[in-house]
Order: structure tokens, then C-alpha cells, then sequence
């Protein structure tokens, strides 16, 4: 499919992430007098502003806790009660670090003890948490470093293996400066990983497996535009294809901590490299994802993978006519066959099944009749019973029995008229007999008939169709349009704003694939595809450009009826939320009458 977006096209800041070198560090660093970060006992506060490598500013001064600091923390720090006598209080420092720190990424070794406190003084306070991004330099050192190169990740002991400028003293300034190098040089490491952005640290520093952190590298040069990506194993098999509107950032979702499946995480162990398909628009990469799916069958992924499991109901073209469920189309609606479909599932085409026979009573048997059979006796309780014209017989009305099927077959072309009725007047008596509970299994038989025949004659419209494109505004103010033929996607471009857009459209309409019309009842490319497009078709903004054939339906075919049905299951739920299904006369009422 012809891509035309500019390929030189800028990217935006909120694209690229903010990169490292350009973000505002805060290092911050506290005293206090021990106990609980709600107490609010900070007896000093000592940070450095950095960007770039470079300090920009500094913030250092005693407080007076307003309460005794305890022996073994003035021994350990060397500020005594006397130091801070005259020291201000928090409530005049605390407004002070906040502006300080505005707009910065705080910094802290030990982080959540450091950032627990200025939470608490907030709270004391009556001051909003301004909500800064947080980087631990204790947590990202565990993570960078091996063993093998320090025995812990003490400031102490970072500050050694560094060989930083200050040394931590315990006391806040020298203790925030010696934070600012061991930050600087971890940057530095993670710098290996692929680590650019202040987005990338904070993937990198969640709480992700060794194995996600190491295969960070493998999102790295992917590009920020929709399409589909391909994560390939060492032999480069497929393992998994999946498609989003931004690559680059999708997968790196991948080797962050909100990936938490198991198969994923399976997946990302083998996975060597990533290969991205870039695609005009959102609807043409989920096209190109649903045919990579069908055509590699990539382990990992579980949708999709067999569209050949669809379930159709059939009403067969052989001497005596019967509904049957089959998994595929095939070549014989010339002969008289007809389908619905497809279904989600098999029970899905029983209960449609069980809808349509009620109200056309065809046979039920398997057995292969013979035009003229000569047995003259029913082979069935069914035909005993007065349910079942007994084709399997020489006495059979043919006559009878060939306009059911006529009429069976006029409702899987659209005319579902007849098999509504019956199942009304059916839940009806029911109803009045106060049999709710098998009024409400019939009104799900017919809502299960109704979908597929609204399915059906959705996509059949489609299959007619030579040549469709369509249009719709893109949020930048230009158009994506696409070429769709015999419910196919056949080409996809994104037009810019202020370009003209009918050459474009013209040459999209001369380079889009040509589609052989496939066979009746079937839509040229795959089911999924062909449901996607109308998906997208029906989406707000579609306009059409131009179409061989007119968009319709068969007028009885039972999209609002579909509609009353939805509403109904809306309304019992929202009533009964405890059981959805069929509590009170109220709702089983109401579930009748709307419907009739």
C-alpha cells in the first residue's frame, strides 16, 4: 500500500520525551531527628539544582524542628539542639525548597525516607505536594551496578568507587553534592542501556526483570508513527505481531513493569530483534496485523490466529434442505446454499440455530435423503410428534416442504420477519404462563439470529463493492482515505493539511492492489479485516469519495430490532446487578413487551 507521509516529518517534543541533558535535577538530601516522616522532624535541608552536568543553584539551611534531637542522631550528624536554637522553623523553609524546587526532578539517595519527610512537612503544613518526579540514586545504583564493583550501594560506598569531589559527611550540603556526582556518573551507565530520556529512566528504574531490562536496547531507532511490529526469535520466526500508533513507544512497553504477562515475559526471553512495518493509518497497520497473524502464526499470539475456527449456520443445498454449522463458505450459493455468520462460537450458531428451526421447522436429521425416498415410515420422534414434514418419507409433501425452505432461506437473505414473529409470540405465551426463565433463553436465541443476520448482510455489502474510498479528518487537519475493494483493504495514505487532496486520491486510486471478486457470500480478504473496515466506515467523520455500488442492507434484515434487544439487557442489568438475568416480573415484562 502507497504510504505518503512526509518521511522527513518533525517530530514533536512530547514525541521525543524530555532527554536527560536538558532536564533540571534537584538533589536533595535531609537531617532529621529520626522517627516518623508525619513528625516532620527535619533539622537541616541541603540540595543542588543541576542540568546538564552543571550546578545551577544551591539550597542549604539548619531548621529548628520544634522539638529535642535526640543524642545518638546529634552524635551522628554533629547538629545539636543549641546548632539549631536559633535555626527558622520548617514553615518558613519548607514554601521556600517547594519554589526551589518547581518544575525539577527530585533527586535522593534512600529516596522514599528523604521524600517521606517533605511529604509529611506538607501535610503538617497544609502544603499541596507538588507531585515532582523522583529518581533514587540507591535504587538505580542496585540496578546499574554488578557485585562485583561494590559490596553495597551506600552513599559512602558509591561515593568511593566514584571517587566524587565531596565525600558524604551526614551532614545535608555535603551529603546532597556527593549525591549529585554518584548521580552523574550513573547516568553515565544507563547512557549504555539506551537510556536518553527522563521516560526511559523511569522505565528503567521500575520494578521490571533482568531479562525486560536487557532487551530494553531492542526498542531503540524504532520509529514514532502507527504501524505494526514483529518481535523475531534468533532463527527470526515471528513471535509475536502486534500494531499501535506509535511503535517506538508500544514497545517499550514491553520492558517495563506495566508488562506483566506471563506469555510476554516468555516472549521477550527469545525475542532478538523487532522488526516495524510503518503504515499510513491506524486502520491499515490493525489490516497488516490481522494478515501477519494469519500467515505466520506466531506463537505468542492468541487472537487471530485461526480464522478458519469461525462457525457459519448453513442451510445446505441437498435434496432435502437442512441447517447445519460448518467452519467455512464454500463454493455452493449457486446450488442454493445459504449462510449466516460468522459466529463467535459454536453455541452461538446453536442458538441461532434452535431460533430459525422453531419457527421454520426444517429437519433435524443428518442423514442423506434421497429426492424420492421410499420408506414409509418417519424416521424421528420429531415427525411422529407433528415438528417435522418427514422428508425422510415416501409420503412427504414436497411441495410443503420446498416453500419451508424457501422461507427459510428468504430469512437468512434478510426478511426475518417470520422468524421474529414466531419467537415473540413464543416468549409471549411464556411470559403468560410466568415461564420468564425460558422467555428470556428464547429471547437470547433470537438476538443470537438477529446478530449473525445484521453480520451477514454488513459484510456482504462489502463483498459486492468493486471499488469504495473514503476519507476521514485526521486531528492535524488532513485526511487519511482508503481504498477498499470486495471488502478488502486495497490502499492506505495519510494526506496533510493544506495539500489538495485529489491527487493524492487518484493516486492512491491507480496504485491500490487489484482484487479478483471472490465467490459469493464471501468477502475477498479475511472476515476480521472485512469487520474492521466497517468499524472503521461507521466511525464519526467517514466520508464517502466514491463507491462502485450503493451501501445498503435489506431492509428486514434486523438492525433495529438488534438495537431493542441491546437496550433491554441494559435495562434489566442496570436493575438487577446482583443477577443479570431474570429476577423480577418487572424486568421480565418489560423484557417482552419492548421486543414485540
Amino acid at each position: 500500500m502507497p504510504n505518503l507521509i512526509p518521511l522527513n516529518t518533525q517530530l514533536s517534543i512530547t514525541d521525543l520525551g524530555t532527554r536527560l541533558r536538558d532536564a533540571t535535577f534537584v538533589v536533595v538530601d535531609l537531617e532529621t531527628t529520626g522517627g516518623r516522616p508525619t513528625d516532620a522532624g527535619i533539622t537541616e535541608f541541603g540540595a543542588v539544582k543541576v542540568q546538564g552536568g552543571q550546578v545551577i543553584g544551591e539550597f542549604a539551611t539548619l531548621v529548628n524542628p520544634g522539638m529535642p534531637i535526640p543524642a545518638f542522631i546529634a552524635a551522628l550528624t554533629g547538629i545539636t539542639n543549641s546548632l539549631v536554637a536559633t535555626a527558622p522553623h520548617l514553615a518558613a523553609v519548607l514554601p521556600t525548597f517547594l519554589e526551589f524546587a518547581r518544575g525539577s526532578v527530585l533527586v535522593a539517595h534512600n529516596a522514599p525516607y528523604d521524600i517521606g519527610f517533605l511529604k509529611g512537612a506538607c501535610v503538617k503544613l497544609d502544603h499541596e505536594w507538588p507531585g515532582n518526579h523522583v529518581v533514587d540514586t540507591a535504587r538505580l545504583a542496585r540496578i546499574t551496578l554488578h557485585r562485583d564493583e561494590v559490596a553495597n550501594c551506600k552513599l559512602s560506598t558509591l561515593a568511593t568507587y566514584f571517587r566524587t569531589e565531596i565525600s558524604p559527611t551526614h551532614r545535608a550540603f555535603d551529603d546532597a553534592r556527593a549525591t549529585a556526582d554518584v548521580l552523574h556518573r550513573l547516568l553515565e551507565r544507563v547512557g549504555d542501556h539506551g537510556v536518553e530520556t527522563l521516560e526511559d529512566l523511569a522505565a528503567f528504574t521500575a520494578r521490571v526483570s533482568p531479562i525486560q531490562r536487557t532487551k530494553r536496547h531492542l526498542a531503540a531507532g524504532l520509529p514514532d508513527a502507527p504501524g505494526v511490529y514483529i518481535f523475531r526469535d534468533p532463527q527470526g520466526a515471528a513471535l509475536y505481531v502486534g500494531t499501535s500508533k506509535n511503535i517506538r513507544k508500544r514497545v517499550r512497553t514491553y520492558f517495563t513493569a506495566s508488562e506483566t504477562r506471563r506469555r510476554m515475559s516468555q516472549m521477550i526471553t527469545i525475542a532478538t530483534s523487532v522488526d516495524p512495518i510503518v503504515c499510513a493509518t491506524v486502520l491499515e497497520a490493525r489490516i497488516r496485523e490481522l494478515r501477519l497473524i494469519a500467515e505466520k502464526q506466531p506463537r505468542y499470539n492468541r487472537q487471530s490466529k485461526r480464522p478458519e475456527r469461525q462457525t457459519w449456520l448453513k442451510l445446505t443445498d441437498e435434496a432435502a434442505p437442512r441447517l447445519a454449522i460448518v467452519r467455512e463458505v464454500r463454493d455452493d450459493v449457486a446450488n442454493g446454499a445459504c449462510y449466516l455468520g460468522p459466529f463467535r462460537s459454536s453455541t452461538g450458531a446453536q442458538e441461532a440455530s434452535e431460533a430459525l428451526q422453531f419457527a421454520l421447522p426444517l429437519r433435524t436429521c443428518t442423514t442423506k435423503l434421497a429426492r424420492n425416498p421410499r420408506s414409509t415410515t418417519a424416521g424421528c420422534a420429531l415427525a411422529e410428534l407433528g415438528k417435522c414434514l418427514a422428508p425422510c418419507t415416501a409420503t412427504v409433501d414436497h411441495e410443503a416442504y420446498d416453500s419451508l425452505v424457501a422461507r427459510a432461506r428468504l430469512a437468512m437473505s434478510g426478511a426475518i420477519g417470520p422468524v421474529t414473529e414466531a419467537l415473540q409470540v413464543r416468549m409471549r405465551d411464556l411470559a403468560d404462563q410466568s415461564r420468564f426463565e425460558d422467555a428470556a433463553r428464547w429471547r437470547d436465541r433470537l438476538a443470537h439470529f438477529v446478530q449473525a443476520s445484521v453480520r451477514t448482510h454488513r459484510l456482504m455489502m462489502l463483498a459486492q463493492i468493486e471499488q469504495l474510498v473514503a476519507g476521514k479528518p485526521t486531528p492535524a487537519g488532513g485526511w487519511e482515505v482508503h481504498c477498499i475493494s470486495y471488502g478488502a483493504l486495497t490502499g492506505a495514505i495519510t494526506i496533510p493539511n493544506g495539500v489538495d487532496p485529489l491527487p493524492a486520491i487518484n493516486a492512491l486510486i491507480a496504485t491500490a492492489d487489484q482484487i479478483s471478486q471472490p465467490a459469493p457470500a464471501r468477502v475477498a480478504g479475511l472476515t476480521e479485516e472485512a469487520q474492521a473496515i466497517l468499524q472503521w466506515l461507521e466511525s464519526d467523520g467517514v466520508r464517502l469519495v466514491r463507491t462502485s455500488e450503493p451501501l445498503a442492507l435489506p431492509i428486514g434484515c434486523g438492525g433495529a430490532l438488534l438495537a431493542q434487544l441491546g437496550q433491554v439487557r441494559n435495562e434489566i442489568r442496570a436493575q438487577e446487578p446482583v443477577d443479570y438475568q431474570w429476577l423480577t416480573a418487572s424486568a421480565r415484562g418489560k423484557m417482552v413487551t419492548r421486543i414485540a
